[in-house]
């Protein structure tokens, strides 16, 4: 009996320490063919600890998506401006060689194959069907993607946030997401754990009235790169902190 009541009251201990996350402030900016750009303050008052999400959202209808190889290490500022893009972030992972780790394909293309490991268990993809998110066992060439990264881990699964994910090691994270009614998302947050992330993307509402379908982890730390263009041309940019081997951008159908 001794050892049920500890054991409950660790597991309320650990409840009232999760995070809960809570919006300070947002600021919105149109950008161009209708990209929005989303900056949103983060507060958890359990911990003391704040977070700032940048988002660029778009409809899926009339946009889609770049992967873009990058192998002479431009900047993801330099790429976007001269691959015309509405916005973007940067890709997957990559060795010291500077090799992609796992799936990309670009313009149709298949530059590197499917890779099976364990932390890299989605495919970030784009076909006449729209942006989607899949599980390495869910993608299948037939799909006809024209653009592909793979990365994980998963953040997001069926609009709820996926357990067990680390929340030991904070760093600035990179994701993309699919939500309801046709809409994506690229976005870029300061540190925090990768439970931190899947917890505000599943459970804060960023944007009024979008509820995040599947959310899959970018390349993070260092790699984290974000761009995204205002109606006036000029651009909003969160620079990368060493070169990455690929980009993903927001492009127009």
């Amino acid at each position: 009996m001794a050892k049920l009541r500890a054991a409950l009251f660790l597991l309320s201990v650990a409840v009232t320490a999760r995070a809960e996350w809570s919006i300070r402030t947002t600021d919105s900016e149109p950008g161009r063919a209708g990209v929005l750009h989303r900056h949103v303050v983060l507060d958890d008052s359990a911990r003391q600890e704040h977070a700032v999400v940048d988002l660029a959202i778009f409809s899926a209808k009339s946009c889609t998506l770049h992967v873009i190889d990058n192998q002479r290490g431009e900047t993801l500022s330099e790429t976007m401006v001269r691959q015309k893009c509405l916005a973007g972030v940067n890709g997957g992972y990559f060795d010291a060689d500077f090799a992609p780790i796992g799936l990309l394909i670009s313009d149709g293309e298949l530059l590197t194959p499917l890779k099976r490991a364990r932390l890299i268990t989605g495919v970030l993809g784009a076909s006449p069907r729209g942006v989607q998110i899949f599980r390495v066992r869910e993608f299948s060439r037939q799909e006809k993607v024209n653009a592909a990264v793979q990365c994980g881990p998963f953040l997001v699964d069926h609009y709820e946030r996926v357990r067990g994910l680390d929340d030991s090691n904070s760093a600035r994270r990179t994701f993309a997401a699919t939500a309801a009614n046709d809409r994506a998302l690229v976005g870029v947050c300061s540190e925090i754990s990768l439970a931190e992330l899947g917890m505000i993307l599943a459970t804060t509402p960023l944007v009024n009235g979008l509820k995040i379908q599947r959310a899959l982890n970018l390349d993070g730390g260092s790699s984290s790169a974000f761009w995204v263009t205002r109606e006036n041309g000029s651009a909003f940019s969160i620079p990368e902190q060493k070169p990455v081997r690929d980009f993903v951008g927001v492009v127009l159908k």
